[in-house]
């Protein structure tokens, strides 16, 4: 048999996507996985993903690494302005927030499966910031230090920090013309108002040079618990706390040992120390994007050591604080006023936080006496009000009534003209001092219970957790409208809370206080966060929709009217154990090598007969017809039916208990229920499955069939016997029915397929047990593979079902980049050959027509290859939330493989790299 060529290898797996993990650079953290299509020039194929695009600019906040959006024609816009090269911050969110959003609905992508178990959440709480009000001692020694330092930090009042904030702005907005700094200018400007000059020379050639302001700035930022670190998730999320939250109004519960302050005068230093560390980061930024397009235009640039020296000085932090400005510079305006002469305090509008001043008490190192920053004004002359406000409030409220229209928001069509004609008054009347209906200042917290100590290390668990305390007007609102929204999983939290807090009718019903990583019920309908695994589940069905990290749904459950939801689960161990420094994306050559498209032979002698082509209905004895599914109900319960249930956010009594009772959010457990029909069963069968662990799902990455093979194989060897790979003779008459069969699996590979009615006769069975049952599936004779066992468990659901009693499918689209050779079109169900023939029935690829000792299975024509829309058609099914069921009952992480969008090799392929092994093959 002849041996194939690395060109044949090429040809071979034309269109099949290779899986890898790669360090990005010095402290960079966790290697980055990716997926590419190495042997393949066609962008059509390159550009397939396992995740949606972005489909609303006000939503591209949501990650850090560059992507496309894409817009809706109506959609309000970013003015675009002319492009300038700027400078880009090595580090990104993790997990990836593209790759969350899978293209089956309730999954997500390779890259966000392998980056959940080094996700920022499960950082350590930043020592010392245990408070958004007054810091711990070894914090305000720190800082201490900053402004008594000979190069540290100038004395600045609020209104220094702001005049610079506004001055670093003008620069940012302006003109070519306009942005022409001078590197003399600048640093005359930093260090005669904001630092001190630096005591030792760093540049001798040049001391004024951007390199010498660069490393006295990043110097500053880099000082340890001195300024808040980005990297951690909560205080993302806090952001807009700190600017525009007040202390019982604005509760926030993540799991972490943060509490509120005591009131917004004690707030109201850590609002100055965050004005300041963004006004510092701005000012950095300003410097490297100047470098940035000097090093583009042929001007000044930076030698590789400066580079190197920046790369190592800059750590985590400062590379967030750097985000934290490109998002302040892009979407934040500052306004100056002068004051009422009265001296009266004006009402704070809608992100208008810091129209009043700020007083700013510290206590220097050397002495006792306080330094009141408001008697620091700008030489007695009239006191001036700055305010910060949102440059794009339009593109934003368009964000959010796209959101809920993808959600299905009840009434939708209402809401969507309700808020879009009170966008004035969201923008700017709406006064952030108004007291909530509720409100009052002597009340308890809705969260009440004592936070944990700070200094303890995180919950390892990889399910998050946010409460918050919901009212109009509020931060998270303020937040998003405002576009300060740094990437991460914040998005999602404040776009719903945005959509609760501008619908009176919603609020009233469902209550003020919000379980933004479970769910609720509203109006008939329940919605719920992707955080929650009932929501992966549900997402499965037929009329579900998501968006940005949330799922809308028919099916509500059981005796559950109007109200928030929380549904308790218990952790995978195999998924604890493998977290932080033992997560599986550390092992690089074992993610490539477990995934390698020639598994472990060696590449100058791969035969043939080395490969089959996978399917997933080679089973022992055939599976009933006509195989039914149903979903009957979504039941919740008391666990264990205990008598007294545990809430989920701990609550001691107090005197204002009256005013918190209605947050005291029951934690219950979920199961579905089905029913269940098949040929030669009298009656249904019911099955109830329990969504006990918190399993995770991932959509196989799409690939394409390539049209340079044909492949020839023996009815009475699994084997493929001979690969043509040169031929393209379309005319030739084909022995077996015309079918995309996918790409090849090598012999390395094991797998077991098991159908799903043979899952469900066996509840009691563990994964283990069932891949050790019977031997895998033979590929080869060989002594060295029959001896192993299978690794992939393959659950047919495709074999023997009749489909969805319904055929009409909601037209609710999710966005690929393109569709793949096996997507679907909305006129068409299956990709033909040209010339496919008329006389055989439509049975497996892999079958010998009658006489005929050696079938030959063609490969799609080039000419109909991917000439598919990028919008493709609403899948779900009754039968696809049930399995997803089954595995959260067992706790099994499973790849989704749709027939038509991807084969099965490259999905046992995955599944490898992933170190998973369960894969869900559906229609």
């Amino acid at each position: 048999m002849v041996t194939l060529s690395s060109a044949d290898v090429e040809k071979l797996f034309s269109g099949a996507p290779q899986y890898f993990a790669r360090s990005q650079g010095y402290g960079t953290g966790a290697p980055h996985p990716s997926v590419a299509f190495p042997w393949d020039e066609d962008l059509r194929i390159r550009d397939l993903t396992d995740h949606t695009q972005i489909e609303d600019e006000a939503w591209g906040c949501v990650t850090a690494v560059p992507r496309l959006i894409q817009r809706d024609p109506l959609s309000a816009t970013t003015p675009s302005g002319k492009r300038r090269p700027h400078f880009k911050v090595k580090t990104q969110e993790r997990p990836n927030m593209l790759s969350m959003q899978g293209l089956e609905k309730g999954t997500m992508g390779y890259q966000a499966a392998l980056e959940l178990s080094v996700a920022d959440a499960l950082q350590e709480e930043q020592y010392g910031f245990d408070s958004l009000g007054s810091k711990s001692t070894v914090v305000v020694e720190q800082r201490q230090r900053l402004v008594t330092s000979k190069d540290g930090l100038r004395h600045m009042d609020d209104a220094t920090v702001m005049e610079q904030l506004l001055r670093c702005e003008e620069r940012y907005q302006g003109t070519d013309s306009e942005k022409q700094l001078n590197a003399h200018d600048l640093y005359n400007d930093l260090f005669t108002k904001v630092l001190y000059t630096p005591t030792k020379v760093i540049d001798y050639n040049d001391p004024r040079s951007l390199s010498v302001q660069i490393h006295a700035l990043v110097k500053v930022l880099a000082t340890s618990n001195a300024w808040i670190d980005f990297s951690r998730v909560e205080w993302r999320i806090r952001l807009g706390q700190v600017l525009w939250g007040f202390p019982l109004d604005d509760e926030l519960d993540d799991g972490s040992s943060i509490n509120e302050g005591l009131d917004d005068q004690d707030r109201s230093e850590e609002r100055y120390w965050l004005l300041l560390q963004i006004l510092l980061a701005c000012e950095l930024l300003l410097r490297l994007d100047a470098i940035t397009e000097g090093d583009e235009f042929g001007g000044a640039n930076l030698k590789a050591s400066e580079v190197h020296r920046f790369e190592k000085e800059a750590s985590l932090s400062v590379k967030w604080s750097l985000l934290l400005a490109r998002t302040w510079l892009d979407n934040i305006t500052v306004s100056k006023t002068e004051a009422p002469s009265s001296g009266m305090s004006t009402p704070k509008g809608w992100l208008t936080s810091l129209t009043s001043r700020m007083s700013l008490k510290h206590e220097h190192m050397h002495g006792s006496h306080h330094i009141d920053h408001t008697q620091h004004l700008h030489h007695g002359h009239t006191e001036y009000q700055y305010a910060i406000q949102g440059r794009f409030v339009e593109r934003q409220i368009f964000g959010l009534t796209q959101f809920a229209r993808k959600l299905r928001w009840p009434e939708v069509e209402e809401y969507i003209t309700r808020v879009s004609m009170n966008a004035p008054i969201i923008a700017q009347a709406t006064p952030i001092s108004s007291p909530l209906p509720t409100s009052d200042t002597a009340r308890s917290s809705y969260f009440g219970g004592d936070k944990k100590p700070a200094g303890l290390q995180r919950n390892p668990s990889r399910r998050p957790r946010i409460g918050a305390a919901l009212h109009f007007s509020g931060w998270l609102s303020k937040s998003f409208v405002s576009g300060l929204v740094l990437p991460g999983e914040a998005l999602s939290h404040f776009l719903m809370s945005t959509l609760l807090e501008n619908d009176q009718e919603a609020m009233e019903r469902l209550g003020p206080m919000a379980n933004l990583c479970g769910g609720f019920v509203y109006n008939g309908k329940s919605f719920w966060s992707t955080a929650c695994v009932v929501g992966r589940v549900l997402a499965a069905g037929r009329g579900s929709a998501e968006c940005m990290g949330w799922i809308s749904t028919d099916v509500s459950p059981e005796g559950f009217g109007d109200g928030w939801l929380n549904v308790d689960v218990k952790d995978i161990a195999d998924d604890i154990a493998k977290i932080g420094k033992k997560a599986r994306l550390w092992g690089k050559l074992a993610i490539e090598r477990e995934s390698d498209v020639l598994g472990d032979a060696d590449s100058s002698n791969i035969l043939p007969a080395d490969f089959i082509i996978p399917h997933e209905n080679n089973h022992p004895e055939p599976p009933p017809s006509n195989i039914r599914i149903d979903l009957k109900s979504l039941d919740l319960y008391s666990a264990v039916d205990s008598l007294q249930s545990t809430p989920v956010f701990e609550e001691p009594e107090t005197p204002f208990s009256d005013f918190t009772q209605a947050s005291n959010l029951q934690t219950h457990q979920a199961s579905i229920a089905f029913t269940m029909t098949y040929d030669g069963v009298q009656g249904e069968q019911t099955l109830n499955l329990s969504l006990a662990r918190d399993v995770y799902f991932v959509t196989a990455h799409p690939c394409a069939a390539s049209s340079y093979v044909k492949y020839f194989k023996s009815p009475t060897s699994p084997t493929i016997q001979h690969i043509d790979l040169g031929s393209q003779d379309w005319n030739a008459k084909a022995t077996a029915p015309a079918h995309i069969t996918g790409h090849p699996l090598h012999k390395y590979y094991t797998y077991k397929p098991v159908h799903l009615l043979d899952l469900l006769k066996r509840p009691e069975i563990t994964l283990e047990e069932l891949l050790n049952i019977d031997q895998p599936i033979a590929t080869t004779n060989s002594t060295s593979f029959t001896s192993k066992g299978p690794r992939i468990l393959v659950i047919d659901c495709i074999t023997g079902f009749a489909p969805p009693s319904s055929p009409e499918m909601a037209m609710l689209s999710r966005m690929s980049s393109i569709s793949s050779s096996f997507g679907l079109s909305p006129t068409a169900t299956q990709l033909q050959l040209p010339m496919p023939p008329r006389d055989v029935v439509d049975r497996p690829a892999t079958a010998a027509s009658a006489g005929s000792k050696i079938s030959r299975i063609d490969p799609p024509s080039p000419d109909s290859k991917m000439k598919l829309p990028t919008r493709r058609r609403q899948f779900g099914s009754d039968l696809e939330i049930l399995v997803r069921a089954l595995c959260a009952e067992r706790g099994w992480n499973a790849i989704i493989s749709r027939r038509k969008r991807g084969c099965l090799a490259c999905a046992i392929r995955e599944a490898g790299a992933l170190g998973w092994k369960v894969v869900i093959r559906v229609e």
